[in-house]
């Protein structure tokens, strides 16, 4: 009777532990977030993207599990999307700002400004309740800076482009303009998946070569990203131009 009482005092059924292990999978990135911090505080740029890989590819992995077995009913006391945008603000949004800064890329004066622009910016689209559309999209840019920065590390642009493309990101943030979620989105999924698989193949040689990389390794992760980035809003233009409204887009 006393471990009876244990569990409903705790609020949770330990014939639930299964799917709880999917919760767990999730808390994983916050480890894997912690590694990245302490590789960005000792300047080992490689570790810290392959850390925040680790992280990324947790989060691909684990919202197709948690549906899967029904978590939401199964585990009604336990928010598997709080947990998620926890984690998610940490590695897509204040590890890659810490790195962009820390890394020196931009100048001292610009990269104070430009940390600013992507914390606190993402930190209100994560409040932002129209996030997606109906088909799949994100509205808005989606903050995922983490590929971003990474792009920028590949790519070594000068400081000015690579502060603009920060300040361009953060305005899109806000913007009625789609931006392509590659597993969800149905429109063109085998290529937008094709695509992200490049951009990691591509991302995978360019941290074996440490950044050093073959100016071909640079040409591919700059395209695929540059395609990852814009398809959706070349996609809305299209319904623009067949005559679909905005209202429709995303709200019907």
């Amino acid at each position: 009777m006393a471990i009876e009482e244990a569990k409903r005092v705790a609020g949770f059924d330990f014939r639930q532990w299964r799917p709880f292990t999917v919760h767990l999978l999730t808390a994983s990135g916050a480890f894997w977030a912690f590694m990245a911090i302490i590789a960005a505080a000792e300047r080992h740029w490689v570790d810290m993207f392959a850390w925040l890989g680790l992280a990324l590819f947790v989060d691909g992995i684990d919202g197709p599990l948690a549906r899967r077995v029904d978590i939401k009913r199964r585990l009604p006391n336990w928010s598997g999307d709080m947990l998620d945008a926890i984690i998610d603000y940490s590695t897509y949004v204040l590890i890659p700002a810490f790195a962009l800064y820390q890394s020196g890329m931009i100048g001292r004066p610009l990269s104070f400004v430009a940390a600013a622009l992507i914390v606190i910016t993402s930190a209100v689209y994560y409040a932002d309740t129209r996030m997606k559309t109906k088909d799949n999209f994100f509205r808005g840019f989606p903050v995922t800076w983490n590929m971003v920065v990474f792009t920028l590390f590949a790519a070594t642009p000068n400081e000015w482009m690579a502060f603009l493309f920060v300040v361009l990101c953060a305005a899109t943030t806000f913007l009625p303009i789609k931006f392509l979620h590659p597993v969800r989105v149905v429109r063109l999924r085998a290529l937008n998946l094709t695509i992200l698989g490049l951009w990691c193949v591509f991302g995978v040689i360019a941290l074996l070569f440490a950044f050093d990389s073959p100016i071909w390794v640079r040409a591919g992760i700059l395209l695929s990203a540059i395609y990852l980035f814009s398809i959706g809003a070349v996609l809305q233009l299209l319904d623009r131009l067949r005559g679909r409204s905005a209202e429709q887009e995303f709200y019907e």
